[in-house]
């Protein structure tokens, strides 16, 4: 073989070797920045929620949810899809119209996303009244919730399973 063979056939093998790794790294940039895509709408979800539960407003509250959701909730059965959640809330909103929320505030903890799915231990505290005359009421519940990454890039609530 002669030098200037050896040179080609060095200068192949090197571009080789330079598009694998390049690629790996390329890929693995678009997982980064795809993940802290991810978890930057997933963060704008929790806040939505906040603002959602602190003003009782409705629609943001239903807004929350996927269309294939379900909610399990201490003491009855699951709701299964918004609709059936919405129906849950709009019975709750029945029986206390005058419900005014005073703090809210929700702790996420070991986030994992992976193939459009997010699932995330919380604890979350509220203080609200029932009604304008009732006493403040002081509540702390656990939970697993299951987020599902939506065509448009944002995230909404999937499952959700509270344990107080």
């Amino acid at each position: 073989m002669n030098r200037a063979s050896v040179f080609v056939a060095m200068a192949f093998l090197g571009g080789i070797a330079i598009g694998y790794f390049a690629r790996g790294a390329v890929g693995t940039l678009q997982q980064r920045y795809m993940h802290k895509a991810d978890l930057a709408a997933i963060e704008k979800a929790h806040q939505e929620d906040i603002e959602a539960t602190l003003t009782q407003d409705r629609k943001r509250l239903m807004d929350l949810w996927a269309e294939d959701a379900v909610s399990f909730n201490p003491g009855g059965p699951p709701a299964v899809g918004k609709q059936a959640i919405e129906a849950q809330h709009e019975k709750f909103r029945a029986q206390y119209p005058d419900l005014k929320v005073f703090s809210y505030t929700p702790r996420y903890k070991s986030i994992q996303v992976e193939d459009g799915l997010a699932c995330e231990w919380f604890e979350r505290e509220a203080k609200y009244k029932l009604s304008p005359e009732s006493p403040l009421v002081r509540w702390h519940a656990n939970g697993l919730q299951v987020l599902k990454r939506q065509s448009d890039g944002s995230w909404k609530g999937l499952m959700v399973f509270v344990s107080q």
